[in-house]
């Protein structure tokens, strides 16, 4: 995996959890939801990249 895809990755899990926070900070069911969202995103595309490296 290049360096590109581990800050992206990182990148989307801090935004994530920002708006998570964001949301439950402000009763925001709807914007926490997205933050979760992003970060099982950000966790399966992670996941999938560490596939592809076991097999190289």
């Amino acid at each position: 995996m290049g360096l590109g895809d581990k800050i992206s990755n990182a990148a989307e899990e801090a935004k994530g959890k920002v708006k998570e926070g964001v949301g439950d900070a402000t009763d925001n069911e709807r914007l926490e939801a997205e933050g979760k969202a992003d970060q099982a995103g950000a966790n399966l595309k992670q996941a999938a990249e560490n596939v592809k490296d076991a097999f190289k």
